[in-house]
């Protein structure tokens, strides 16, 4: 059973999304034609966004021109690691709500995707909200509203925004929405299916690469390591600069053994997309290596002393494993009092377990488990907080997380060995 804190009935919110997905996946693998009396949008341009700014230029007075420059900044940005296209959308968004500052609908949905992109996810489902209640049969703001309520951990409202998009427009955006609903639910296999469908669905390149790597993600949480390999391979050979299909294919090397491919691989991806996630990574790779790993802690510190705005969760992550864990606990805490997410909920209980402050961590680390994805990583906090209270039933849990998934973090797995006192340990 899903709990949320203890409350049931979002299972059924869980079913209804599964639901429509089972039943539109049931059309085949052929785009649907669009219903009667609406006409198919048209494809976009190669370089979408080169050609909204070329829009705003011709027509400098026209408010749907520098929206629509907006969402393309949004969309760039979301696929390469500059971070001038949020800093371009914030201001083309801008200066179309000055435009038109009542019912513009597309302007609305460039804030909200921005917000999100931005992680602020509570000003994001606003405008989701402000945009779905202006054109409530018109799918985009749906999008926004479902990545905005997932994120603050309101499940349910995330499952009605997801079926609703799913309703209007049963394209890849929706599936990949789709699966992503269903994988916070703990159905992994609903969400392989719908994300597989997604990738069918894909019209470009880029959209091809996203379902693909997501894909990867999702063998990869299973521990099917050639399977999420393969996915990954397929996501570069269809865009070589996805930055997230290159962090699929390097943590896979890892945990397949290749440990100078894996150090090549975040190497060459820290260089030209220098975030925490990956920096982090490698610096574990290298420890658990033997290699030094120096710099990438020192980079990693020095965007901590930076960061500003909401949490960055792996580096809240760093500084629970290699800084000030109670600075991450105070950091995290403030974030929990924002959002009640999944996500949130496990780097909190593992940042007040590596401050030792194991009672008060379990309760976070089990609605992690109990009510998320349940991925390795987590398991595997659940168990590490329980082996530190003395729990019975925490090393079986260690052991299952190693049986399934041996090699889930290059750092934390020898973490696990090394609570069951023998490095072979779970294997068996």
């Amino acid at each position: 059973m899903i709990r949320w804190h203890g409350i049931a009935a979002t299972v059924g919110g869980g079913l209804l999304v599964l639901a429509c997905a089972a039943g539109l996946l049931a059309l085949g693998p052929g785009t649907p034609a669009p219903p009667p009396g609406r006409v198919a949008a048209p494809p976009p341009p190669a370089d979408r966004l080169a050609a909204a700014r070329q829009a705003t230029e011709a027509r400098p007075q026209d408010a749907t021109a520098w929206a629509e420059l907006g969402l393309a900044a949004v969309d760039r940005a979301r696929t390469t690691p500059e971070g001038g296209q949020l800093t371009e959308a914030a201001r083309a968004l801008a200066d179309s709500l000055a435009l038109r500052p009542e019912h513009n609908y597309e302007a609305q949905v460039g804030s909200g995707m921005l917000a999100n992109a931005r992680h602020e996810f509570a000003a994001a489902r606003e405008f989701g909200r402000s945009a779905t209640t202006m054109a409530p049969d018109r799918a985009a703001g749906y999008a926004v509203l479902a990545d905005a309520e997932i994120q603050l951990g309101d499940y349910p409202a995330a499952t009605a925004a997801t079926q609703r998009l799913l309703d209007l427009a049963p394209g890849s955006a929706a599936f990949t929405r789709a699966s992503y609903d269903l994988e916070t639910h703990g159905r992994t296999g609903e969400a392989v299916f719908a994300q597989e469908r997604a990738l069918e669905l894909a019209g470009t390149p880029e959209e091809q690469a996203f379902c693909a790597h997501r894909l990867g993600d999702l063998a990869w949480e299973q521990g099917e390591l050639a399977t999420a390999e393969q996915h990954y391979r397929h996501a570069l050979a269809l865009r070589s600069d996805d930055r997230f299909a290159a962090f699929g294919a390097a943590r896979t090397a890892a945990a397949l053994g290749r440990t100078e491919e894996a150090l090549q691989r975040y190497g060459e991806l820290v260089e030209r997309a220098p975030q925490p996630q990956f920096l982090l990574e490698l610096a574990e790779l290298q420890l658990a290596a033997g290699h030094p790993a120096a710099a990438q802690l020192a980079a990693l510190d020095a965007e901590v002393r930076l960061a500003t705005g909401p949490v960055d969760l792996a580096l809240a992550r760093y500084l629970a494993d290699h800084g000030d864990a109670a600075q991450a606990v105070r950091l995290l805490t403030e974030e929990w009092g924002r959002r009640r997410s999944v996500l949130v909920a496990e780097e909190l209980g593992w940042a007040l377990h590596r401050a030792g402050r194991d009672g008060e961590a379990l309760p976070h680390a089990r609605f992690a488990v109990e009510s998320g994805s349940g991925s390795a990583l987590s398991r595997y906090r659940l168990g590490a907080v329980e082996h530190a209270l003395g729990l019975p039933g925490a090393d079986d849990l260690l052991r299952a997380v190693l049986r399934s998934h041996p090699h889930f973090s290059a750092y934390h797995a020898g973490k696990a060995r090394q609570l069951l006192g023998a490095p072979g340990e779970g294997e068996r």
